[in-house]
Order: structure tokens, then C-alpha cells, then sequence
């Protein structure tokens, strides 16, 4: 047994097991995707490319939103980037418990996604591999298939926004930021965060809000020694 009470050594298919329920809600995700980044003419295999390499809702979403309102490569790589920063803190959290040499701790460590990462966290510092390994395996499945399924799906839709669809990236952003908010600082963050976006939408080219929005909250949020 583990020093929390926890059974030690979970298996791949014990993390599989834990993944399913988050793999549903991925899949719904990924069909999103997959039709409004049709939609947006990307084709039919960017969009599916795009899933397998980036694998990352928040990323690909920052950067379709960015890319669809008219904004540049650059600046939706570097949002995508901002938006994603938690993974550099969680990987070097999660690096010491995985195995093997260099190429294949690399490729374990794109099993780092925040539901996986939080169901292996044994809350010592040590992370439960083979449950986080497993419970990647079928919301990555999930989130590629269903963006495949958006492609497909989306070549048949003539307009997505009478699905609701148009609302799916909004909705995504606030659920993270949402999960955030949990003490005063957080809040006036986002909310200056959020405020500087605005001011930037009338006047800065597309992407550039979220840029500098995002640059405002690390900045909100970095704690000096």
C-alpha cells in the first residue's frame, strides 16, 4: 500500500478504466473541432494531423479562433503557447516518475493531460505512471476520433452555427478558466486578464488580445521570492 492509502502500482488498464468518463466529453470536443476547423477550410487532414501531434483542446482551439477571425500564423502559435504553459510545471512535476531513456520519457510525457495527470497525482510529489499512461490512451483516442468525425461531419453541415457549434470555443475557455478561479488573486487576474482583452479587440489585429491578455496574467500571477 502507499503511504496515502492508495494501492501502489496501478495498472494501464486500471488508468484506462479511470480515462473513460473524460474520454466522452473529449470525443464531443474533438467532433466540435473537427467541424468548425472544416468549416474554417482547413480541409481534411489538417485538422486530424493537427490532433494527433498537437493533442491539446486549448491549444488547437485558441488557434482555430485566432486563425478563423482573420489572425496570423505567429501570433496564433505564440497564444497557443501562453495557453498552454500549466504543461511545463506539470511535466517537470511528472518527469522523475517516468522510466526508460530519453526518447521514451519523451514520448511518455505527451500522456501529460490535465485529467490524467490529476487521477496519477498520489499528492507526494510521485506520480502513479502506468494509471497516467493508461488514462491518456482513450481520451487520445477519443479526441482524434471525434475529430475525424467533425471533419466528416462538417462537409456535410452548411452552417454549424445553427448547431450551436459557434459557441463551443467560448464555452471550452470558460470552463478552464473557471477551474482557476479559486482565490482572490486568481479572480482579479482573469478579470484584468479579460478587461485588457477587450480594450485590445477594437483596435489590435486578431490574435493580439489573447496575446497580450495571456501576458497579463502570467504576469498577474508570478510570485516573487
Amino acid at each position: 500500500m502507499h503511504a496515502q492509502g492508495r494501492p501502489a502500482g496501478r495498472s494501464y488498464r486500471d488508468g484506462a478504466r479511470a480515462g473513460l468518463p473524460f474520454a466522452v466529453a473529449t470525443a464531443v470536443l474533438g467532433v466540435s473541432f473537427g467541424v468548425l476547423a472544416r468549416q474554417l477550410g482547413w480541409g481534411v487532414v489538417a485538422p486530424v494531423v493537427c490532433s494527433v501531434v498537437v493533442m491539446s483542446g486549448s491549444a488547437q482551439f485558441a488557434i482555430a479562433s485566432i486563425l478563423g477571425a482573420g489572425g496570423g500564423v505567429g501570433t496564433a502559435t505564440l497564444a497557443a503557447v501562453f495557453v498552454n504553459a500549466r504543461f511545463l510545471p506539470m511535466g517537470l512535476a511528472v518527469a522523475p516518475s517516468l522510466v526508460g531513456g530519453r526518447l521514451r520519457r519523451a514520448a511518455e510525457g505527451q500522456m501529460v493531460v490535465d485529467a490524467s495527470w490529476a487521477l496519477a497525482n498520489r499528492g507526494d510529489g510521485s506520480f502513479e505512471r502506468r494509471l497516467l499512461i493508461g488514462a491518456t490512451l482513450p481520451q487520445m483516442a477519443a479526441w482524434v476520433g471525434g475529430t475525424a468525425v467533425g471533419v466528416v461531419a462538417g462537409g456535410f453541415l452548411a452552417d454549424p452555427e445553427a448547431l450551436g457549434l459557434d459557441v463551443v470555443f467560448p464555452a471550452f475557455f470558460l470552463i478552464l478558466l473557471a477551474e482557476e478561479l479559486k482565490d482572490r488573486r486568481a479572480v482579479a487576474v482573469a478579470v484584468v486578464g479579460g478587461l485588457v482583452a477587450l480594450a485590445l479587440v477594437p483596435l489590435a489585429p486578431p490574435g493580439i488580445p489573447v496575446v497580450a491578455a495571456c501576458v497579463a496574467a502570467l504576469l498577474g500571477l508570478w510570485k516573487r521570492p
